[in-house]
């Protein structure tokens, strides 16, 4: 099974990230391309935008976000894009923008990964 880690984007590269994959509908603010080193940039895995509003980053919302985003997931192809890129004993980064490192969207999308490693 493939180790997969999330990681802010505007934090700086680390030889242990392995493949380097922006989760994100929209490429982060003044970060320059070269800087962030992303390997990928799957920018159809990320929640809708009506989802991403409706959460405004509120704790309160994170648990309906939570349940909306897997089921987002659920029907969606990039999905299985990124699970192609898992490789036994590799690691895939999943980064993001967002300021809180334990409610985001590749939070959720890690646990979606991980399920469908275990089904």
């Amino acid at each position: 099974m493939a180790t997969i880690r999330i990681k802010r984007v505007y934090e700086p590269p680390a030889a242990g990230d392995g493949t380097r994959v922006l989760v994100d509908r929209l490429w982060p603010r003044g970060l320059s391309r070269p800087l962030a080193q992303v390997d990928a940039w799957i920018k159809d895995i990320a929640p809708s935008d009506q989802l991403r509003r409706s959460f405004g980053h509120d704790p309160a919302n994170w648990p309906d976000f939570r349940n909306r985003y897997l089921a987002e997931l659920a029907g969606n192809p990039a999905l299985a894009e990124l699970h192609s890129m898992l490789r036994p004993g590799g690691t895939v980064t999943l980064l993001f923008a967002a300021r809180d490192i334990a409610r985001n969207n590749a939070v959720v999308l890690r646990e979606a990964l991980y399920a469908l490693d275990v089904a």
